[in-house]
């Protein structure tokens, strides 16, 4: 069964398989202890910490291991705040970061703290004016993430760090996509990642602080990891995650190359077989494994779920797949279509058989879901009136859309439809349709339950 979801969690790297099994019989003990098998444990970490940096491209004394790649998010965050906090309270983030980081931003506004949101164009990267304009001297702290986990849209971070440097801002790069493919360029202050989304263990998370950064941690005192990440470290797990980046590192350029040529070839063809999709990020900047589109009148949960029957795993964006529904707040930030998304990352070893299986299977899929949901086929009718007004109130999507591609034709061209939805997907989905199929938006109306999204037939 094709697994097409690596940039959620990849699939362990043999190498790490190995260095697990052996790590396990060779580094149970404390590296702290003075006792032999306390120094076998510690040279194991030491050996760990030295690969784990050249990767990086840092000192080995500037890098911790953490739990998680979260974990090392939240202490980043946290402690370059507080060593900041005379400086001022402000912290400059991107509109499309990983949840956690906007996690630990709600957070630091929560205790008084200011957050400034950077916006994204609609290929979901920053620029770095915008960056430059963010800051002023209240600034503690700005994070930009290497590339995007849901469009994979590469970051412009040596620029905005160039410009951070210039204001005597730390910048911290959440390098948890990117780094299994090379190290993050440019003079940046913090690092984080996560040793899952290469091939490690699930568990082991990076924090890099670069000497010169003022930090303090925001937890009780601990004398491991220089005191930047308390605990007991999974020892096996480390060396493993060590151990798999270097080996991924070292495939790294030949496996770019060979999963950019199928993922061109999903870029082109999903456009092509699959009518009314909306494929997202940019086209050439971007991580060299993943590939983002969005299927019009096609419910996003109902359609991972028909790819996994038929033997694919891919994942998501849509507002479908979550209890909330809510879109995606990275597609929310670009303004696409996030209806009917499929977040496809092709893992190490995917085979150009496998991706041919899963292009044969989409456009099925697709279809089916369409003809269940009464998708309209187009057709010419006579317009019954100058304007509509459709109730798709307690409707989800891609139903509010559905009835506003139902009722276009039964306005006349410069005519209008309004959709009432409570869905806070239309926000996003109305103007995508809109600009799909040639219509104008005009805007939308608070009502006292929902909104209405007017939209004018122009054609």
């Amino acid at each position: 069964m094709p697994y097409f979801d690596s940039a959620s969690a990849a699939p362990l790297h043999p190498v790490a398989r190995q260095a697990l099994l052996a790590a396990l019989d060779e580094g149970w003990a404390d590296p702290a202890r003075l006792y032999r098998e306390g120094r076998r444990a510690r040279l194991l970490l030491d050996a760990a910490r030295e690969a784990a940096a050249e990767a990086v491209g840092c000192r080995a004394d500037e890098l911790v291991f953490t739990p998680s790649g979260t974990h090392a998010v939240h202490t980043g965050v946290a402690g370059a705040l507080a060593g900041r906090r005379r400086v001022g309270g402000r912290l400059v983030v991107s509109a499309v970061e990983h949840s956690c980081v906007l996690h630990a931003a709600e957070a630091h506004a929560a205790s008084g703290g200011t957050v400034t949101e950077v916006a994204v164009d609609r290929l979901g990267a920053v620029s770095p004016d915008g960056y430059a304009a963010a800051l002023d001297p209240a600034t503690a702290l700005a994070c930009l993430q290497s590339a995007n986990h849901e469009v994979g849209t590469v970051q412009p971070v040596a620029e905005v760090a160039e410009l951070c440097g210039a204001a005597g801002v730390p910048l911290l790069v959440d390098a948890a996509q990117s780094l299994g493919w090379g190290p993050v360029e440019g003079a940046w202050s913090l690092l984080t990642a996560s040793a899952h989304k290469w091939g490690g263990p699930p568990g082991v998370g990076l924090l890099v602080v670069r000497k010169g950064v003022r930090f303090a941690p925001q937890h009780p005192s601990d004398e491991r990891e220089s005191g930047r990440s308390p605990g007991f470290a999974n020892l096996p797990a480390i060396v493993a995650a060590a151990a798999s980046l270097r080996a991924v590192r070292a495939e790294a350029d030949a496996e770019a190359a060979r999963l950019r040529v199928l993922v061109d070839r999903i870029r082109r063809r999903v456009a092509r077989l699959v009518p009314d999709v909306e494929v997202v990020g940019d086209a050439e900047r971007r991580l060299p494994h993943m590939v983002t589109f969005s299927c019009l009148y096609a419910d996003g949960e109902t359609l991972l779920h028909e790819l996994d029957r038929a033997g694919y795993s891919v994942s998501s964006g849509s507002s479908c797949t979550s209890s909330t529904l809510t879109a995606s707040h990275v597609l929310k930030a670009m303004g696409v279509l996030s209806e009917g998304n499929v977040r496809v990352s092709l893992p190490a070893g995917t085979t150009a058989d496998e991706v041919n299986g899963f292009l044969e299977v989409l456009p099925k899929a697709v279809a089916g879901i369409r003809a269940r949901l009464g998708v309209p086929q187009a057709q010419e009718t006579d317009p019954v009136a100058e304007s509509v007004e459709l109730d798709t109130l307690g409707l989800r999507c891609p139903q509010p859309v559905i009835e506003l591609a139902r009722a276009i034709g039964t306005v006349p061209v410069g005519g209008t439809v309004t959709v009432v939805s409570d869905d806070e997907v239309a926000r996003l989905d109305i103007p995508a349709w809109c600009s799909m199929r040639g219509h104008a938006y005009l805007g939308e109306t608070p009502r006292p339950v929902g909104a209405a999204y007017s939209v004018r037939r122009l054609r």
